[in-house]
């Protein structure tokens, strides 16, 4: 069996040197080459294979549908840095950037449909149960992306509205990644559904994360600037948390600081994040996230080694420690 980070480099090697897109017209294909030469930790379709791994022998349908999810992944971040407004991906210029936004619209759109020639590859009698999970993902993925932008306008978000929201815009691609695999291993119903479950909490502990390091990471350690999702006023794990338990006085600052937007913004609601133990509670929430994945891959009915690789992955995930 091969590790994550073997899979990673046979992927990588794979995706890299399959040509994906003709050269006509230039104009709406290299913009998809360039965004696709950018990189990235291959993490999704690597769990597709390893899905695949879980019940035996890598199969060649799985790469096919490995470089889908990896193209979808691509196109859904190219719209979303339209949509965010975003000037950098990977530290280089986003696809609406450095060409134009109706440019990036295209090259996301046909990316998209690339998609489905690698799915229409799997063989048949896996199509259907693999195209029927893809589309269902796809258009949750979008309906999370919704749900995001539509948080923005709204004062007050419940925690399991943020829960269900990061669900759809993050976890399902991940669960739906390793599910695909196992389909395309020969996986059973309750073995699809325990490692979709998997992945998908798997995916939410992983944003908690996310959402913690932006407050209080090492910018060193982490190569991030800390307080991004506090600079524009994103409601976190920890926002909606720190709102909820705040005294009024604590509150009525964090609602001013949104609205004011004073140099020192970022310490300011950082410290009441700590005076509110956000951070111990998101650490707790966590781990939950984490328990209940291991839970459901607990479930899975194949031999304990054959679960190892997924084990490291998970520790990999969150070797950052908070």
């Amino acid at each position: 069996m091969y590790s994550f980070k073997e899979l990673t480099s046979i992927f990588t090697e794979k995706f890299t040197t399959t040509t994906h897109f003709p050269d006509v017209p230039n104009s709406l294909y290299e913009p998809c080459n360039y965004f696709l030469s950018l990189g990235g930790k291959r993490i999704r379709p690597v769990m597709c294979l390893m899905g695949n791994e879980l019940f035996g022998d890598i199969q060649e349908d799985a790469f096919d549908a490995a470089i889908a999810v990896e193209l979808f992944h691509n196109f859904s971040l190219i719209h979303d840095d339209i949509m965010d407004a975003a000037p950098l991906r990977r530290s280089m210029p986003t696809v609406h950037k450095k060409y134009n936004e109706n440019t990036a619209i295209l090259s996301g759109d046909v990316m998209l449909i690339k998609c489905y020639d690698y799915i229409n590859k799997i063989r048949s009698s896996y199509i259907h149960r693999a195209l029927h999970l893809f589309n269902k993902t796809a258009r949750e993925v979008c309906e999370g992306q919704q749900l995001d932008m539509d948080f923005e306008q709204k004062e007050n978000v419940q925690l399991e509205e943020y829960i269900h929201m990061i669900s759809l815009k993050t976890s399902v691609l991940i669960a739906a990644s390793l599910e695909l695999g196992a389909i395309l291993g020969g996986a059973g119903e309750g073995n699809c559904k325990n490692i979709y479950e998997f992945g998908r909490n798997l995916g939410i502990a992983f944003q908690i994360q996310d959402d913690y390091l932006d407050a209080f990471g090492n910018p060193e350690k982490f190569g991030k600037d800390v307080g991004g999702d506090i600079k524009q006023n994103k409601k976190t794990f920890l926002l909606i948390h720190a709102l909820d338990v705040a005294t009024n006085e604590q509150r009525n600052e964090l609602k001013n600081l949104m609205q004011t937007n004073p140099p020192d913004k970022v310490e300011k609601i950082v410290s009441i994040f700590k005076a509110c133990n956000v951070d111990e509670w998101a650490n707790k929430l966590k781990e939950k996230y984490v328990a209940l994945a291991y839970t459901h891959l607990e479930k899975i009915a194949v031999v304990s080694t054959r679960k190892k690789p997924l084990m490291e992955l998970t520790d990999f995930l969150f070797q950052r420690e908070f």
